[in-house]
């Protein structure tokens, strides 16, 4: 195991983060095993890095959610946006023994937390001015999540996280490029029929570089042009609460309506959370080959391969579209047969049917020749 924690470590201080000598580098962690961070450290110092670390508690967390108001949200940010200020590289690596343990938090506590800690110290200054890695730990929650046993999680864990980046990231050129040349796109599936513009806008491979495991490129739609209806079958955890089956209407780039069963009271709650909730920042295709099924978290389910996934709120730096807000909550979409199947045009082109690439210069990115 510990080759295992040696080869993620140095992926991470090497290939993700390109740690430079003389860099402050923030560990920010939650339920990780001690021995994978002392060699971390040790990878970041021998690089020459000067490695800072924070250690949390999801259910501290929780009871300081709880009483979280928009006073208590300024003063943390106050005190957490000086030393972000100073880092040129932040790891986040998340491992909870419970996913729902922020269930039964208020919904104006987490709103707070969102718009007046979250974004001025997360969005607007970690992902806007660090060097930035997000990773989990393979916890035996995920594990369950992902109905596996412990070892075979950990096995896929470490497989998934230290695959060949580099040749997904040459594979993924071609797309870059379709992607930037393409104005419409139509999505077609059950319960979904979406049409949006993409018109100028630039797309962004992830081969590993930010989120740990990695697979994906994504675009924002032109915020006004996305109309229709989309229905999600990945569930997706947000705030504390599993939402399945999340099906919206869209005019003119709003969601119009939103429905989630049992859950869509708490649903439209998150997309009211500010005016830019309802509208969406990104639009991205999943391409990890050894991501193949949902295990409830989002890092893992937005690059199964044969997805995609939409984003109500903000917008990335790297692919503007004029959207702001508090949440960026990516929901997925599956399309393999398994899933239900689905199709995916760019310009009345069709680009991927049932979860795979039919254009002949995208064929790399099929899972087979990405292992």
């Amino acid at each position: 195991m510990r080759t295992s924690y040696h080869h993620l470590a140095k992926n991470i201080v090497e290939y993700a983060c390109t740690i430079q000598p003389g860099e402050n580098v923030m560990i920010d962690c939650t339920g990780v095993n001690d021995d994978f961070l002392e060699i971390l450290i040790a990878e970041i110092a021998r690089k020459g890095g000067v490695p800072f670390v924070q250690i949390n508690s999801a259910r501290v967390q929780r009871a300081l959610l709880s009483v979280t108001d928009d006073n208590r949200a300024k003063l943390l940010a106050s005190f957490e946006l000086p030393i972000m200020q100073k880092m040129h590289a932040h790891i986040r690596i998340a491992g909870y023994d419970n996913v729902f343990e922020n269930n039964g938090v208020g919904a104006d506590n987490l709103k707070s937390y969102a718009t007046h800690f979250l974004k001025p110290v997360h969005y607007e200054e970690r992902v806007k001015n660090t060097k930035w890695t997000l990773l989990r730990w393979p916890s035996p929650a995920f594990a369950q999540s992902a109905e596996m046993s412990t070892l075979e999680f950990e096995e896929l864990f470490f497989k998934v996280c230290t695959l060949n980046y580099q040749k997904m990231s040459d594979a993924m050129d071609p797309l870059v490029a379709l992607m930037e040349k393409t104005n419409n796109v139509k999505i077609v599936g059950n319960g979904t029929n979406l049409t949006f513009s993409i018109k100028g806008q630039k797309a962004i491979k992830c081969a590993g570089k930010n989120n740990i495991p990695d697979g994906e490129v994504f675009t924002a739609p032109i915020k006004n042009s996305v109309n229709g209806e989309i229905t999600f079958n990945i569930p997706s955890m947000e705030r504390g609460t599993k939402f399945e089956n999340v099906h919206f209407v869209v005019k003119n780039g709003k969601i119009i309506s939103a429905d989630a069963g049992a859950n869509t009271k708490k649903l439209n709650e998150i997309l009211d959370t500010d005016e830019g909730a309802r509208f969406f920042g990104e639009f991205a295709l999943g391409v990890n080959p050894y991501i193949t099924k949902p295990i409830l978290d989002t890092l893992f389910d937005e690059k199964i391969a044969g997805s995609f996934h939409l984003t109500p709120g903000a917008c990335y730096e790297e692919a503007p579209n004029g959207n702001d807000s508090a949440l960026h909550w990516d929901l997925v979409l599956c399309q393999t047969p398994e899933c239900g199947g689905g199709e995916i045009w760019f310009d009345d082109v069709l680009v991927r049917k049932n979860g795979r690439f039919v254009l002949e210069e995208l064929m790399p990115l099929n899972p087979e020749n990405l292992v």
